[in-house]
């Protein structure tokens, strides 16, 4: 399973927004990823004011290791996907998120409905 930002954000700080049978998934789940594109807009909206975490961002690494959750690195063939994605979704990180979804058969833990729009599986309730 791929995790959205949100979803990220949700899990590690214990929040109610996250379905407690989501966060039970995620706990249970054989394979946890994060995006690099996710951990990236994280960092961006942290250096720009518009969010506040409960953890150091360079403790990141080492918490997601902890919880064995895996980085996803960006292939070029999940560029390659992003290109021909319809433009459903206009987020260029979410896209980027669905393009890897697809690349490697994984299915999406967010709350987003958009990602309804492509042919990834999304888990959420």
């Amino acid at each position: 399973m791929l995790l959205d930002t949100h979803t990220l954000l949700w899990f590690l700080n214990d929040d109610i927004k996250l379905p407690s049978n989501i966060k039970q998934q995620i706990e249970q789940a054989s394979h946890t990823y994060i995006s690099i594109i996710s951990i990236w807009e994280i960092a961006i909206k942290i250096g720009i004011g518009k969010l506040k975490v409960e953890f150091e961002f360079q403790d990141l690494p080492e918490i997601l290791l902890q919880l064995d959750i895996q980085i996803l690195p960006i292939a070029f063939a999940d560029t390659e996907i992003y290109i021909d994605l319809p433009l459903h979704h206009r987020d260029p990180f979410d896209r980027m998120l669905i393009a890897q979804a697809i690349h490697q058969s994984l299915a999406i833990v967010g709350c987003d409905a958009v990602f309804d729009n492509y042919p990834v599986q999304r888990i959420w309730e």
